[in-house]
């Protein structure tokens, strides 16, 4: 099984600004304090307003929200940009003044336009972005609707000129904050999909183990059982155990590993895991030749329409049904390696569920052959056999995602999968997969 190491072992995440964010924005407010020193005394009162709003636009922009743990980056924002709107409109002294904050209190308004746009949720980002950014347009109104014998041209050119940036800013953010929802979208169904694979694994492997060990379990408590079929059912109970456990501990290890050696690989490929899957709980389990040990993990071959008749093999040892594989020439080959396991996957399944909800069934047979357009048909067909309670108890609401879920990987690989009643009586399952 497949992990995506920067999922299952994220690395650490980057330092944020914040120590040089806080610094520089003391340092940005002492900057534009200071002038005021410089003012002339009867316009002090208006220096003094003037550099407020450039110092409380500025040290929003640069500082890191939240703030206090309540203050959001929205709540400021759009504070800030009210502040600079009323001041627009309220400010009482020269004309000439407001030309030495507004470039420093524009900028400011243009980063914080940035930040709105690109970081706020999406019900307050148009809002408050928009707010800031009339805030950004209107600021020149300040120093040229005052301006004596300034006409209209003064005005409509300042609006005009600070109006081009703000679009190119709020452009710039908009086109980041897609790049980014795109990547948490990535993030997300990655996440999903790695969710998915190992509830498969757990499905496929371990699930089928235990239900096989529960199955020997109820079957051991029938009367009249010999001390060697007992000491069988013990044995088969140990090494069905055993493969669960080895499925368990590799699915961990995929997860563990950041470069998912540690046991990692397809789970359809897992012969050990697989190796009785067949929800007997029987013997059998795969031998030294099945495996193939790399450096950093023991990676298995995959399993395909070869290993069919072993599978059979082990499935109708366990009991008093009569469980034939028939393999047409011609099949072997045409399937891709990804293909051979899925249909193997398929006839595990469709074994497992005859074993939990038809163990009266006296006759199985998994059948093989060349379809269609160099296509691979294959069925798995029980008689039903005489009716009587299935030995395994199955919860309200639970099981019924094995064939769905084996449904969708048929499909992935251009197949089809159905499953219904048999003719005359049991059950049948059918798969068609195309050929290479």
């Amino acid at each position: 099984m497949r992990t995506d190491s920067a999922l299952a072992h994220p690395g650490p995440a980057r330092p944020r600004p914040a120590r040089i964010r806080r610094p520089l924005a003391a340092v940005s407010a002492l900057a534009l304090l200071a002038p005021v020193l410089l003012a002339q005394p009867d316009a002090r009162g208006a220096a003094v307003l003037l550099a407020l709003t450039a110092v409380l636009v500025a040290v929003v922009a640069l500082l890191p929200w939240p703030a206090a743990g309540r203050i959001t980056l929205g709540a400021a924002t759009g504070a800030v940009a009210g502040v600079s709107l009323l001041v627009d409109v309220v400010y009482p002294g020269p004309y000439r003044l407001p030309a030495f904050w507004l470039p420093f209190e524009w900028l400011a308004l243009l980063g914080l336009l940035f930040r709105a746009v690109r970081r706020l949720p999406d019900r307050w980002a148009g809002p408050v972005g928009g707010l800031v950014g009339l805030a950004a347009v209107l600021l020149p109104l300040r120093f040229t609707l005052r301006t004596p014998q300034g006409g209209a041209a003064g005005p409509v050119v300042g609006v005009l000129l600070s109006l081009l940036p703000l679009l190119g800013v709020a452009g710039a953010a908009l086109y980041l904050r897609v790049l980014d929802a795109r990547r948490e979208r990535a993030v997300a169904r990655a996440r999903r999909e790695q969710r998915l694979e190992v509830a498969r694994g757990l499905h496929d492997f371990v699930a089928h183990e235990v239900t096989g060990i529960v199955l020997e379990a109820q079957a051991g408590q029938l009367p009249g059982q010999e001390p060697e079929e007992t000491a069988a059912l013990l044995r088969r109970l140990e090494e069905a155990g055993l493969r669960a456990l080895d499925s368990m501990d590799e699915m961990v290890g995929a997860l563990r590993e950041p470069s998912g050696q540690g046991g990692s690989g397809d789970r359809s490929s897992r012969s050990g895991s697989s190796g009785s899957s067949d929800g007997s709980g029987g013997s059998g389990g795969s031998g030294p030749s099945d495996r193939e040990g790399q450096a950093g993990g023991a990676t298995t071959r995959r399993l395909g329409l070869a290993d069919l008749p072993e599978l059979v093999a082990r499935f109708g040892s366990t009991g008093a049904l009569r469980a034939t594989a028939e393999l047409a020439p011609g099949t072997a080959g045409r399937l891709s390696a990804e293909a051979e396991a899925t249909a193997y996957a398929v006839v595990l399944e469709a074994l497992t569920n005859i074993r939990r909800h038809a163990p009266q069934a006296t006759e199985v047979t998994v059948r093989v052959a060349p379809g269609e357009g160099g296509a691979v048909e294959l069925t798995v067909t029980d008689d039903g056999g005489p009716a009587r309670k299935p030995l395994l108890r199955r919860r309200p609401g639970a099981g019924g995602t094995g064939l769905a879920g084996l449904t969708a990987r048929a499909a992935a690989h251009g197949g089809s999968l159905a499953a219904g009643p048999g003719t005359p009586t049991g059950w049948r399952v059918g798969c068609s997969l195309p050929g290479r």
